[in-house]
């Protein structure tokens, strides 16, 4: 945090005048390359929806494969959300707060998932599901390959990783002090995180699960190689998109990409009116 005395040192960044004369091809030059990306993505943007009509946006979305898709990727991304935030909470609560043997390479496995090209991701889950405890996993309980709950698995590989990223800095930027204090009033570690702790990253979890469920809906290459694209079983929205790119419906394709647009500009919203940014409580 700045003082009044080092106001000066900075200049009209930290105060409510006037550029100086001096500061504004330096402020111009940052304007003009933030500017382009910004450009780049209203570009990608207006591209999209000059290309479609509401007619035939309207004739995609009551195309019955496209509806199908439509329910998999809410049910899908529903049910991912939900275990990426379970799974994410106290993954990341003891990152943040405990020091045990073998952190440093649960952080890097935890981290490896984002950092994985997604087919590789998916392709290796294939070959998990190749061997012999994963086939007689699926023998025995139910099957993930090429089977819808194979989307729900290849979404949670992915986004549980950002889910815990994004949680781990909620509890970060938490003060461990009324969690202690709890702890001098006679509350055990256990209730101390439920009554303290869960409440006071409500709005962290809430960006968490909002975030997991975007990516969620919008994920393609896992879930492509490992569940495969099966109309009326396994065919999400983004493979929706490769299915009517591969036959030469453009527009059908467009239209189903304006929905992901759609959808992830609502999530986008939600979190800005929530006073809610990633990664942040």
């Amino acid at each position: 945090m700045f003082t009044e005395s080092d106001r000066p040192l900075f200049g009209s960044m930290y105060t409510d005048s006037m550029p100086h004369s001096s500061d504004r091809p330096f402020l111009i030059a940052l304007g003009l390359l933030g500017g382009l990306y910004v450009l780049l993505v209203a570009g990608l943007l207006v591209a999209d929806v000059l290309h479609t009509s509401p007619d035939t946006f309207a004739a995609a979305l009551a195309s019955p494969p496209i509806r199908s898709a439509l329910w998999l990727s809410l049910l899908s991304s529903s049910i991912t959300a939900i275990l990426a935030v379970w799974v994410g909470v106290p993954l990341a609560y003891l990152l943040s707060r405990s020091r045990f043997p073998g952190k440093w390479l649960v952080e890097l496995l935890v981290d490896v998932p984002v950092v994985l090209p997604p087919v590789v991701v998916g392709l290796s889950l294939l070959l998990l599901f190749q061997t012999t405890t994963g086939r007689w996993f699926e023998r025995t309980a139910f099957p993930f390959t090429y089977a819808v709950a194979g989307v729900v698995l290849a979404q949670f590989t992915v986004v549980t990783a950002l889910a815990v990223r994004s949680l781990r800095v909620t509890f970060d930027t938490l003060t461990p002090r009324s969690e202690d204090v709890a702890l001098t009033l006679g509350c055990t570690r256990a209730g101390a995180f439920w009554r303290v702790t869960l409440p006071e990253a409500r709005r962290g979890i809430m960006a968490a699960f909002t975030l997991a469920w975007a990516r969620a809906m919008g994920e393609f290459g896992p879930v492509l190689v490992f569940a495969g694209a099966t109309r009326y079983r396994t065919e999400v929205l983004p493979t929706t998109v490769f299915l009517e790119l591969s036959t030469g419906n453009l527009e059908a394709a467009v239209a189903v990409a304006l929905l992901l647009v759609a959808v992830a500009v609502a999530v986008l919203v939600v979190l800005r009116a929530a006073g809610v940014k990633a990664g942040a409580s």
